[in-house]
C-alpha cells in the first residue's frame, strides 16, 4: 500500500483532475439532462468500472504493450469516435421519451455498456493511466502491482461519487425545465451534441509524442 503521504496526494491529485471539464463530466452530465438521474449514475457507474479495467491493464503490463504497437492508440481514437457518432444517431432516430419518465432497468444498463465501452476506446484515458497512477508508487512499500490496483480503485471510487454528484445535480435541473414536449426534444437534440462533440474531440486527439 502507498504510503500516508503519497496517498493523500494522489487523492488532492484526483479531486483536482475530477473538477476540471472533460469528456466523462460531459458524458455524465449529458445522459442525465436527457434521461435524468439515474441514467447519470449509470454513467458514472460506467466511467468507474473502465477505469478498474484500465488499472488493471496498467497494472498487468497489457496497456503498455497494447500503447506500445504504432496502430493502437490511431485504431482506439477512430473506434472511440465512430462509437460516439453512433450514440448520436442512436438519440436521434430514437422516439423521444417524456421528461418525467424514468429510464427502463435495461436502459440504465445499455448506459452502462456505453460509458464503459466510451471510456475504454479513448486512448487518452490509457495513456493517463499509464502514466498517472505510476508517479504514486514505490518499490519499497510492496508489491508494485498491488499498489496500482489500489490506487486505480481507490481514484473509481473517488470518481464515482464526484460523477454521481454531478448526475444528481443535472438530473435536478432537468426536472425544472419541465416536461412539455419542446424541451425534450432540446434535451435530445442537445445529447446528440455533445456525444458528436466528443467524437471530433477524439478525431483530432493527437497522438503524444
Amino acid at each position: 500500500m502507498p504510503d500516508a503521504a503519497n496517498l493523500y496526494l494522489f487523492v488532492g491529485a484526483a479531486i483536482l483532475l475530477l473538477i476540471v471539464p472533460g469528456p466523462n463530466m460531459a458524458f455524465v452530465t449529458s445522459h442525465a439532462l436527457a434521461h435524468g438521474r439515474r441514467a447519470g449514475f449509470a454513467a458514472a457507474l460506467g466511467i468507474s468500472f473502465s477505469d478498474v479495467l484500465m488499472t488493471a491493464l496498467v497494472s498487468a503490463g497489457i496497456g503498455a504493450m497494447v500503447m506500445s504497437w504504432a496502430p493502437a492508440f490511431e485504431l482506439l481514437r477512430l473506434a472511440g469516435a465512430f462509437y460516439l457518432i453512433w450514440i448520436a444517431w442512436q438519440a436521434l432516430k430514437t422516439p423521444a421519451v417524456p421528461q418525467n419518465t424514468q429510464p427502463q432497468l435495461a436502459s440504465l444498463w445499455k448506459i452502462f455498456a456505453q460509458a464503459t465501452l466510451n471510456s475504454l476506446l479513448n486512448p487518452k484515458a490509457l495513456l493517463f493511466f499509464m502514466v498517472f497512477l505510476p508517479q504514486f508508487v514505490s518499490a519499497t512499500n510492496g508489491d508494485v502491482s498491488l499498489q496500482l490496483m489500489f490506487l486505480g480503485t481507490l481514484l473509481a471510487v473517488i470518481a464515482l461519487i464526484f460523477h454521481t454528484v454531478l448526475g444528481m445535480c443535472a438530473g435536478q435541473l432537468r426536472g425544472k425545465l419541465g416536461s412539455g414536449g419542446i424541451s425534450t426534444r432540446l434535451g435530445t437534440y442537445g445529447f446528440a451534441a455533445v456525444m458528436a462533440a466528443l467524437a471530433a474531440r477524439l478525431l483530432f486527439l493527437d497522438r503524444p509524442l
